[in-house]
């Protein structure tokens, strides 16, 4: 039992993995309560309710996250006419909501351990809502940088607030899925930025979409505070198993060939759709305002849809032999090819290669995917944590160097030559090929125990001589093995007492039968006694009288 609880308590087992314990708690098995049949009828009813009261309300936490991230393109040249603001300006106001919302990710992390994600969420929604109606009472361009930095602090925890969620209240095989939707119907938000809020701007200006978004943020945050339960009582007040920092995580090999691409390639697509997408079909390409929209309408499409897409190819994939890995380098891949499309020019057709930039930010279903795969669910949250801050520290350094590198040049006709976005776009470029090639490079099987020594499981996997994700899989195989030997040992002890047992009850029945003649009373033990004695007179005296009265013989006459 001692065994158990010590596996129990493993701060790199986790039970998701297979941790066997009886039922009931109880021995034998034969006495355990049967399952409850019902319980499987409500597994939909379940699952529904899960649907209606965690993944929603989180999900348009998420929507509404993706809707501001992205606002600023379609709303640049308005700003611009107003405020008179440059592209560097323009760069720095958008980028602001990035620096917030990245400066709240570290500490993001122990305040959902800590309150749980349905508080942590209902609060920094309703800075959201603050930083809106700050954002649409703005006079000047310190009025606008401050309310977006109030949202981009309010939306900071959308995405792990939701993970999170989905972690503590759904079924272990059906997180997945559930992640999937939530970033699917998150990226709705950015659909939303294109024409229907055009459409809204139109008849209420700007400002006035901001004030609905202030009403929305609100709405949700109540949302999410009356309708999501409150925590698992397992989770209520409890630090996370491991005590892996996030310092340890910066310091893992595999985390440092991965986090470049994934920061620069998902940075960049959120960079250029939330912001430079729409100057660059302007400026660049020429195309109309309403053209514009609508390619902002199509790259929105495509992050929404990419999500269920990249998701469902890497797990099909996966199956089949082919690592998560190799699926994030082709995705990268095309990604990068778009870039290079746009660059130089090529004769394609303009939303080509601005669907595939787009589809590349939904590459965090990948990215996270493979970090799942090196570290152990304890401390998985903690490395997205520290993976999502690379991913928002590239959009706000890609969002404001384009701008900055965009300003050398000066306006021409209302607008910057191309050559100032392709300039940019061709430094940008560069920096992803070099995280591409450091991602796909050969690895040498010697350098494992010398690289993993940041984290425990790398001990095992340099003694193994195999990667972390194969030595991770060995290591709950074996913890489960041996809280098998525990449970069969259990249970062989608890047979031997039912043995015992039944030995001692048999016992008892048949002394049943045997006590009666054992305890007859003293007259009838004086009566055998005497019957004894007469029988022993008479084979005394039966030979005498034999002897005395011979039997007459009959002789034939």
């Amino acid at each position: 039992m001692a065994t158990a609880m010590g596996l129990a308590h493993d701060p790199y087992f986790h039970v998701s993995h297979g941790f066997v314990a009886d039922p009931d708690d109880e021995l034998p098995h034969i006495l355990s309560r049967p399952k409850n049949q019902a319980d499987e009828a409500s597994h939909g009813s379940r699952t529904w309710y899960l649907v209606v009261t965690v993944l929603l309300p989180f999900a348009a936490g998420y929507y509404l996250s993706y809707l501001y991230r992205t606002i600023n393109a379609l709303i640049s040249g308005r700003l611009i006419s107003e405020f008179e603001l440059s592209a560097a300006d323009l760069g720095m106001l958008t980028a602001v909501l990035f620096l917030t919302f990245g400066a709240v990710q570290l500490p993001l992390g122990a305040w959902l351990d800590r309150f749980g994600p349905r508080r942590v969420q209902g609060a920094l929604l309703s800075i959201a809502a603050i930083g809106a109606t700050v954002f649409a009472s703005a006079h000047d361009l310190l009025g606008l940088i401050l309310g977006r930095a109030l949202i981009g602090l309010g939306v900071a925890g959308a995405l792990m607030a939701g993970l999170k969620a989905l972690v503590l209240w759904f079924p272990t095989e059906r997180i997945a899925l559930a992640n999937g939707w939530l970033i699917a119907l998150g990226t709705l938000g950015a659909v939303t930025a294109t024409a229907p809020a055009e459409i809204l701007i139109a008849s209420i200006g700007w400002r006035g979409l901001f004030m609905l978004l202030t009403a929305l943020s609100a709405i949700a945050a109540l949302l999410i505070l009356c309708l999501v339960p409150k925590r698992p009582a397992l989770e209520q007040g409890g630090a996370t198993a491991s005590g892996m920092t996030i310092r340890a995580v910066y310091r893992d090999a595999r985390f440092w060939r991965l986090a470049p691409l994934s920061a620069t390639t998902v940075g960049s697509a959120w960079a250029l759709q939330g912001l430079w997408a729409g100057p660059w079909l302007a400026d660049v390409e020429g195309l109309p305002r309403h053209d514009v929209v609508v390619h902002l309408l199509v790259m929105s499409l495509a992050l929404s849809a990419s999500a269920l897409i990249l998701g469902t190819a890497g797990d099909r994939l996966r199956r089949r032999g082919v690592p998560l890995s190799s699926t994030l380098a082709i995705a990268t891949s095309l990604a990068l090819l778009a870039q290079l499309a746009l660059v130089l020019r090529w004769p394609v057709p303009t939303w080509v290669p601005w669907i595939a930039i787009a589809g590349m930010g939904a590459g965090t279903v990948l990215s996270f995917a493979i970090l799942a795969e090196q570290f152990p669910k304890t401390v998985s949250g903690r490395a997205n944590g520290a993976l999502n801050l690379l991913h928002i520290g590239s959009a706000f350094t890609v969002q404001v160097s384009v701008g900055l590198i965009v300003d050398l040049w000066p306006i021409e006709a209302g607008r910057h030559p191309p050559v100032a976005y392709q300039s940019a776009l061709t430094i940008n470029f560069v920096l992803q090929v070099a995280a591409f090639l450091w991602f796909v490079r050969p690895r040498r099987r010697a350098v494992f125990a010398r690289d993993f020594s940041a984290h425990p499981i790398h001990a095992l996997a340099g003694n193994l001589g195999v990667p972390p994700a194969v030595a991770v899989p060995y290591l709950q195989a074996r913890q489960d093995w041996q809280s098998r030997q525990v449970i069969a040992r259990r249970q062989v002890a608890s047979w031997r007492l039912a043995a015992l047992i039944s030995i001692v009850i048999t016992a008892a029945i048949s002394s049943a039968f045997l006590f009666p003649t054992m305890l007859a009373p003293a007259a009838t033990y004086a009566e055998l006694a005497s019957r004894g004695r007469a029988n022993a007179l008479a084979a005394q005296v039966m030979p005498t009288l034999m002897a005395n009265h011979p039997f007459p013989t009959h002789r034939r006459e």
